[in-house]
């Protein structure tokens, strides 16, 4: 046994300055860096058998990136050396990078750790009897790494592993005795590997504090995400991501009672941690929570107070969205705790707070790690009991509620159903199946296709969140979205079920989510058509088009006989025929029943092509049914381009419809062959001043047949470079654009005169009204257009975060999609917003020339979980050419 205090080399600086006086005075100036050199507390002793992280890596933590399989061996190998920690993988990420969990406890708890993990979970329970024992321990569990780009989080696991296996003393040995902690590293393994690639690449020998350097200006938006650019740390309730799936499974498995999320910020700010903004907490979580919350942070206070180091709390951040690390445990019977150190990207930065240094962050990190599991143990009763009481609460504040159930349904499309009701039982809400046929604000559920969420749950409050709107906060600032209801998202008809309206009879047997499959299709001898209102439509559609197969989509509903008798279906319908094809009847035939095994798509045999009503219907064979061709599409991306909303479509395209995609950066599109492509995408981002010599070619190759789809701040710049473009050397036409702009910008000079004095106390609040951070708008679809193909209704439900109008265009038939004219369905709107985009246009298409161009106001697509739009952008890739232009009088 020996004292391991592990030192740096620090070299004191000294100057001499001259004075008025004859006297010199020599001043000694210290090295910040000195007050970081010592890792571990100095008064605690370690197990020689373990290595430090020092030793094992070969160089002090904060030297030099730690790179994703260091970490993991590491771990790993401590693992195998400590009876106090089991290791386990969990998942994979994207790239195939295993996500590790830890369980760290006393080797007396890890021999029974089923039983102390099933008595935990018990009292989440209601009527399971389990009550708070006096040896009872407290879960604890710390992530590390959700924002790959936030490396101090990562590294910091590596001496709080260390501290958990080797420390020695009668404190951890407390620690240990009455707490199971639990520690997942790496939450995002592959952003935290392009951040480390980027810094290995970059830094050199010397340190460079320079924040101009390569080293600190690296994008961290590539780190902070995942692979197909996804921000985990907001996937803590919508799960659309292999990563937050695997941690997610563990986190319900033991239901922690403090949850500590580990982060990076600004390289301006000091250091932060919980409790956020009060008046931004989500209405649904406990007052208790906070109190505990901040009794929690206590020891993280003393630690940074006996140092002198800088911190703060209550501004800037908060806990409303329930979808992020440290607010998704206050609706789960737990409390999560935030911490934000200043970022330095590389080693070493100069900040307006003086040198920052990543070991510094590194340090804190696991300081305050170690406060948090101390701080868990000290209140452990009062934690243990909240969690019972939060239960036992819940379960009394359902059977007070006015809304005693909730009813959902997907009609003709079992996957969207499927992901919804997978997405709750792995959020342990049960759901079961409808007894009967019944109807419920205005809409009719039937028994065949619903499900049912009684409200009487453990996860009473959970269920709350998830299906309820809200229009009404005492907060109009935001740090992320102010409304989540999943149902609209997932395009479900859904409606409460009241006391006066819900009996227990309704509720059958309790469903578990299989993805649906469709029964194998009869071989036909003329046609094979399936409908396009299954969400996995557009993929079965383009397993058609690469074997290279004619087919054509129905623009008009079609009536026709099969092999099962005579059926319609709706436009949109996709038609395979078997005449002039290039493939075997056989091997088509073996293509239709993959597509209903694998996709869930019914596939119906043809067998003819008369319409079944005569004359007065169309045929499949005839122009009412298009000719579809293959998609090859580029996705802009880049460095002024919105990374999530570039994600969101590669995600949708790649990972989801298995459709090739090329991605290419913005300032490389000049390169390009477009007649390659037949759609261009443009995310939105920053296209303001955005003039790029490639654009008289990109008209060129729109006016030749090529889709330009722009979304949300692409479309002003795109709608400008396209369909209102004015030719330069079109003196009349530029002249009346010019008029046009001084009158507006006249408009807005008298609007500034207007404006009024506000007190600079009032600004945030000020400039908050104006933003839309987030809501739901409703809007109205016209569903006989090619873009609204899959869709039965006209009402749909938009995600909205653009504040700016999209202007109608002349052409009356273009306005796909409008909001109403009281679009708000649930989130923070301000009147003025309200008023400014009621009856607006959500969605434009417009041909031009051979091709089209076609404009979302927001992002169909919204971190991935907005499946019920997903289908308008895949209807603009697949059917942007089927829409006619309006003949000209």
């Amino acid at each position: 046994m020996r004292i391991r205090l592990l030192a740096v080399m620090a070299t004191a600086c000294v100057f001499v300055c001259g004075v008025a006086t004859a006297q010199t005075v020599t001043s000694v100036r210290t090295d910040v860096r000195d007050a970081d050199v010592d890792m571990f507390p100095p008064d605690i002793t370690f197990d020689d058998a373990i290595p430090t992280p020092a030793e094992f890596l070969g160089f002090q933590l904060g030297h030099e990136p730690v790179r994703h399989h260091q970490l993991v061996d590491y771990i790993r190998h401590v693992a195998e050396l400590s009876d106090r920690l089991t290791v386990e993988t969990i998942g994979y990420s994207h790239e195939r990078r295993p996500i590790l969990f830890v369980v760290a406890t006393s080797p007396e708890n890890h021999a029974r750790i089923d039983e102390i993990r099933a008595q935990h979970v018990a009292l989440t329970e209601p009527g399971s009897g389990q009550d708070v024992s006096d040896d009872m321990p407290i879960v604890t569990w710390l992530n590390y790494g959700v924002h790959g780009a936030e490396a101090s989080a990562m590294d910091a696991s590596l001496p709080f592993v260390y501290h958990l296996a080797a420390a020695e003393g009668e404190a951890i040995e407390r620690v240990l005795d009455e707490s199971v902690i639990l520690v997942t590293a790496v939450f995002n393994p592959d952003g935290h590997a392009k951040r480390i690639a980027w810094v290995d690449a970059y830094g050199g020998k010397r340190r460079i504090t320079d924040p101009a350097h390569i080293e600190h200006t690296f994008d961290w938006r590539f780190a902070r995400t995942n692979h197909y650019f996804f921000d985990l740390n907001r996937q803590w309730l919508l799960l659309t991501q292999p990563e937050s799936r695997a941690w997610m499974r563990k986190w319900h498995e033991w239901r922690p009672n403090l949850t500590v999320d580990y982060h990076e910020m600004s390289s301006g700010n000091t250091y932060y941690f919980h409790p956020g903004v009060a008046t931004r907490t989500n209405p649904l979580a406990p007052e208790r929570a906070e109190e505990l919350m901040a009794e929690t942070v206590r020891t993280s206070e003393d630690f940074l107070d006996s140092e002198g180091r800088l911190y703060y709390q209550g501004e800037g951040f908060d806990n409303f969205y329930v979808g992020k690390g440290s607010t998704f445990p206050l609706l789960n019977g737990g409390v999560g705790i935030l911490y934000e150190a200043s970022a330095v990207m590389g080693r070493e930065i100069e900040t307006r707070n003086g040198l920052r240094t990543f070991r510094e962050n590194i340090r804190k990190q696991y300081r305050t790690s170690l406060a948090s599991i101390e701080s868990a143990v000290n209140l452990r009763q009062p934690y243990l009991t909240y969690q019972r009481d939060f239960y036992s609460g819940a379960r009394d504040e359902a059977n007070d509620s006015s809304n005693r159930a909730w009813v959902f349904s997907a009609p003709g499309d079992p996957a969207r159903m499927h992901l919804f009701a997978d997405l709750l039982n792995y959020h342990r809400i049960r759901t079961y199946r409808l007894t009967r046929d019944i109807d419920a604000a205005g809409k009719r559920f039937s028994a065949a296709e619903s499900l049912i969420v009684p409200v009487s749950q453990p996860q009473y409050r959970l269920i709350r969140s998830i299906f309820e709107t809200l229009t009404e906060f005492e907060d109009s600032t935001f740090y992320d979205v102010s409304t989540w209801t999943l149902p609209p998202a997932f395009g479900l008809d859904y409606a409460a079920l009241s006391g006066r309206e819900f009996r227990s009879n309704l509720v059958g047997g309790e469903y578990a989510p299989a993805m649906p499959v469709a029964e194998a299709p009869d071989e036909s001898t003329y046609a094979y058509v399936f409908e396009w209102g299954p969400y996995y439509a557009p993929r079965a559609l383009q397993r058609v088009l690469e074997n290279e197969l004619l087919v054509r989509v129905a623009t008009r509903p079609i009536n026709v006989a099969t092999t099962s008798g005579d059926r319609s279906f709706p436009e949109g319908s996709i038609v395979v025929p078997l005449d002039r094809q290039e493939r075997r009847p056989a091997d088509i035939h073996e293509l239709m029943q993959t597509i209903a095994a694998e996709d869930g798509v019914a596939v119906h045999a043809l067998t003819s092509g008369r319409s079944t009503t005569g004359s007065v219907d169309v045929n499949v064979g005839g122009p009412s049914a298009r000719p579809l061709e293959a998609v090859h599409a580029l996705l802009v991306i880049g460095d002024d381009v919105n990374l999530y909303d570039a994600g969101e479509i590669w995600h949708l395209a790649d990972a989801r419809m298995n459709m090739p995609l090329t991605l290419r950066s913005r300032d490389g599109m000049g390169g390009i062959e477009w007649e390659r492509y037949t759609h261009v995408i443009f995310p939105s981002g920053d296209y303001e001043d955005f003039e790029p010599e490639w654009a008289d070619r990109m008209r060129t190759w729109v006016a030749e047949g090529g889709t330009v789809i722009g979304m949300r701040e692409a479309v002003s710049w795109l709608r400008a470079n396209t369909i209102d473009w004015i030719d330069p050397e079109d003196l009349e036409a530029v002249e009346a654009a010019e008029a046009e702009a001084k009158k507006k910008e006249e408009e807005e000079e008298a609007e500034a005169e207007e404006t009024e004095r506000l007190p600079y106390a009032d600004k945030a609040d000020h400039e908050a009204e104006k933003v839309i951070g987030g809501a739901i708008f409703a809007a109205d679809l016209d569903n006989s257009h090619p873009l609204g193909f899959g869709y039965s209704d006209r009402a749909i439900f938009l995600h909205k975060n653009v504040e700016e109008p999209m202007e109608a265009t002349e052409n009356r038939f273009a306005t796909v999609i409008a909001y109403t004219d009281d679009p708000v369905y649930s989130g923070y709107v301000s009147e003025d917003n309200r008023d400014k985009l009621a009856g607006t246009p959500a969605l434009i298409a417009e041909r031009s020339g051979e091709g089209s161009v076609i404009l979302f106001a927001d992002n169909p697509n919204f971190r991935g979980y907005w499946y019920g739009t997903n289908k308008l952008f895949l209807n603009a890739l697949f059917f942007s050419k089927t829409f006619d232009a309006p003949e000209e009088n």
